[in-house]
């Protein structure tokens, strides 16, 4: 009988309480044994936007580390799959907090279990950094997007934002520009390529607390996410950099609903720390 490459993988769906929502990824819960070429071969069957690898492991320091990989390349650091992987943990060796070693630096990740038993994980990103995008980048974008200058918000300015890899981030100046997300996928990909992003954070302004968001994530093979907490970080070290994070430093970011995966990602914003927290929930998922 032939043994499937994704055996080894258990499937948790992040940044959501529900199954149906939130956006999924694959986890791996001992990868060490595994190489470059095996571990984006199981990403790709599996399918998922991101599957996490712990390919060391120090259990009673709590200590891992961890790579990730979409089903067309290995991507520096996946806020979703950190939290899958979190929550996969912290069943297993119970709550607390966790170190990951990734390939951009330490991810702290604290996991608690609420008065129900769900578990939460609280991810510290590397610290953010953001810059004013370049007109001829910002044009390039736009034009793979279908989007005209006049359908952004020039309350937000677009900026290219990391939080452990980069993020073009565009404010859509209404929630319908936003909703109607039909880019080309290889005119896009393409211009990610040549610029180093990873995902566009697409965004649209509710309140100064809430955020709705959608990311594309055609370098990964994927037309879009339903949560990013890589681009949540970014997008909160750019709301502290320019001085717009809200009075209680907190701020929610809705995503995945206009493709029926809803998702909701708190980010914590200090105006002293370079770094941002994110958190969301994780829940498995019946393969």
């Amino acid at each position: 009988m032939t043994v499937s490459l994704t055996d080894a993988v258990l499937h948790y769906t992040a940044f959501t309480a529900d199954p149906q929502g939130g956006n999924p990824a694959g986890v791996v819960l001992d990868a060490t044994s595994f190489d470059s070429a095996r571990m984006l071969a199981v990403a790709a069957e599996v399918g998922y936007s991101e599957t996490a690898f712990i390919t060391g492991h120090d259990d009673e320091r709590r200590r891992f580390t961890v790579r990730y990989f979409s089903p067309l390349a290995e991507i520096d650091f996946c806020g979703h799959a950190t939290v899958a992987a979190a929550v996969a943990l912290a069943e297993r060796i119970g709550p607390g907090t966790l170190v990951l070693d990734t390939p951009v630096g330490e991810v702290p990740v604290v996991t608690v279990a609420d008065s129900a038993g769900a578990l939460h994980a609280t991810l510290t990103s590397v610290p953010t950094r953001t810059r004013p995008a370049g007109e001829a980048e910002l044009d390039e974008a736009l034009a793979a997007l279908g989007w005209a200058k006049a359908d952004l918000d020039p309350a937000l300015p677009p900026h290219v934002a990391f939080g452990g890899v980069q993020h073009l981030i565009l404010a859509a100046a209404t929630r319908a520009r936003l909703a109607d997300l039909a880019y080309d996928f290889d005119a896009l990909g393409d211009v990610m390529r040549r610029h180093g992003w990873t995902t566009l954070q697409l965004l649209w302004k509710e309140s100064d607390d809430l955020f709705h968001a959608r990311d594309p994530f055609p370098v990964g093979g994927v037309v879009e996410d339903a949560a990013t907490g890589a681009a949540a970080a970014a997008f909160g070290g750019y709301l502290r950099s320019l001085g717009l994070a809200p009075r209680g430093r907190t701020v929610r970011i809705r995503q995945g609903e206009d493709m029926g995966s809803p998702s909701l990602l708190r980010v914590d914003i200090d105006p002293a720390d370079p770094r941002i927290r994110v958190t969301g929930q994780a829940v498995p998922l019946k393969r």
